[in-house]
């Protein structure tokens, strides 16, 4: 019989690359990483795990292994959420990874729903920029994360049920002084020559930018790199470059001395989704939180 902790290991090695790593994911230590692999080899008689030069990697037959094991560690998630519908309620603890404008636009508002429907549920908030809450609801660092995913994206994990909440539009952000800066809308590919202000790599919305200005024929000449947009906006106010930034971040923050224009261009959209592991949609703790955060979302200015 296979020990569906040691799946889970094999998965977070995989995701992970290297022991160290997935033992720091998974809060264990290296040794006890390498100890549940070595367990796993030795039930199944065959290694699963082999290291290269960059890192572990994962052999044939631990492949065949990792394509049961999402299966298998799914329909664990749904007998743990039978359960605790059969024996409790709703009392007990979620908690849920996300990007900062998705905690203030649906995260914040869906507590204050949850506090008065269900007082017995209490939510633990980690901010996770980028796409790191998924491998923290992947590890079982969090219960749910609310995430962003584009257009031109990878395909989704198999491992993971998402939930859309809202889609919305990239507004184009320029110095005063810019000779568009009193247009109705932007076309991205005017902004082809303009030094650019953006996030950095791995950040979902460096790569909407990214992206939209590949359709519009060009590779943006980014000069400027912050994940804050507020510090993007001042560098566009300060006349440092453009940038193209997702329009719930623009609010509260101060627009005095920028010109905040719609683009033309649909690409510049990000769609943001909560995301559970499989099978667990349905824990008795889970549902009230995914669907506050869609009530939340419900709120939010549809994309034009």
């Amino acid at each position: 019989m296979i020990d569906a902790r040691r799946l889970r290991t094999l998965q977070a090695v995989a995701d992970h690359q290297t022991v160290t790593a997935a033992a720091a994911a998974l809060y264990l230590t290296p040794s006890a990483v390498s100890q549940q692999i070595a367990a796993l080899e030795q039930e199944l008689g065959h290694k699963v795990l082999e290291r290269d030069k960059r890192g572990m990697r994962v052999t044939g037959v631990g492949q065949i292994l990792l394509r049961h094991a999402s299966q298998v560690l799914a329909e664990l998630e749904r007998a743990e959420a039978e359960v605790a519908a059969y024996t409790s309620g709703d009392a007990g603890e979620v908690t849920v990874a996300s990007f900062a404008t998705g905690i203030a636009v649906v995260l914040a508002p869906a507590i204050t729903d949850l506090s008065a429907a269900h007082p017995g549920l209490r939510i633990q908030v980690r901010d996770a920029e980028g796409d790191e809450s998924l491998p923290m609801v992947l590890d079982g660092r969090a219960d749910v994360a609310v995430a962003v995913e584009y257009r031109g994206a990878p395909s989704a994990d198999d491992r993971l049920t998402r939930i859309p909440l809202y889609a919305e539009p990239f507004d184009a952000v320029l110095p005063l002084a810019h000779p568009l800066a009193s247009s109705d809308t932007v076309p991205v590919a005017a902004l082809a020559d303009e030094p650019w202000i953006g996030p950095y790599p791995g950040n979902p919305c460096h790569d909407v930018m990214v992206l939209a200005c590949e359709y519009a024929g060009f590779e943006p000449r980014l000069e400027h790199s912050s994940d804050d947009f507020r510090a993007v906006v001042a560098l566009a106010a300060a006349g440092a470059g453009v940038a193209l930034v997702p329009r719930s971040a623009l609010r509260d923050t101060d627009l005095s001395h920028a010109a905040v224009r719609p683009v033309e261009d649909v690409v510049a959209t990000r769609r943001v989704f909560a995301a559970v592991r499989r099978g667990a949609e349905e824990h008795p703790l889970l549902r009230p939180v995914l669907d506050a955060l869609q009530r939340a979302a419900g709120a939010v200015p549809p994309a034009a």
